[in-house]
């Protein structure tokens, strides 16, 4: 039976998970009070959380204004896109010469994205981008490089570009970008999942650094 989880977790979980990775909340000032009403615990589980959060590098905290998200910089999103890439690519390394590449739950994936190709939806849309590139880096097993690859992805969440990712424009590239990293998954063509890869991660890059 699960054990339930104490005030901290519950409001680590729900920064982590809900409100860091809500395009809306860059560079905004988080309310302690209003988040400990949100999920029903008291202000000193929310600043633990957050003190945790901060020695990831996920949030700031300023003396007197509290807990700031912080946009990343040109740099630390350059940063950034160079660690997805090199844990991406040795996942697609790894992968392909297992014979291991989750290419089922990858396409299933990017079946979602393609529902959600309209207008509407840009959260749920960058969502199952997170899960298409997340599969393939589980199926290598190993828990700490999945850990950091999560916290990879609520740091880029601070870099902005909600809407730009989510336009139907960008929409379109990202769903094509994907569609190649999963024929060279599906074909065991690791050069070429790695390539198409590279270039979904500077398409993303160039994006980030527009907004």
């Amino acid at each position: 039976m699960r054990a339930m989880q104490s005030g901290r977790e519950r409001a680590y979980a729900y920064l982590k998970e809900s409100v860091l990775t809500d395009p809306a909340m860059r560079d905004r000032f988080l309310s302690e009070q209003e988040i400990a009403d949100r999920i029903g615990v008291s202000r000193t589980p929310i600043r633990e959380a957050l003190l945790l959060l901060a020695a990831e590098d996920l949030v700031r905290l300023v003396p007197k204004r509290g807990a700031h998200i912080a946009p990343l910089s040109g740099r630390e999103i350059g940063e950034l896109i160079e660690m997805r890439g090199l844990i991406e690519r040795f996942a697609a390394q790894c992968t392909t010469g297992r014979g291991t590449a989750p290419v089922e739950e990858m396409a299933g994936h990017l079946d979602r994205q393609e529902a959600l190709r309209g207008e509407s939806g840009a959260a749920e849309f960058l969502a199952a981008g997170h899960r298409f590139h997340a599969s393939l880096v589980a199926a290598v097993g190993n828990t700490l490089m999945c850990r950091e690859y999560d916290a990879l992805r609520s740091r880029q969440t601070r870099a902005g570009a909600p809407g730009h990712h989510g336009s139907g424009h960008r929409r379109d590239e990202i769903l094509a970008e994907h569609r190649r990293i999963l024929d060279g998954l599906a074909a065991g063509d690791a050069a070429a999942a790695c390539a198409a890869i590279d270039s979904h991660l500077q398409a993303t890059r160039r994006v980030l650094l527009a907004d």
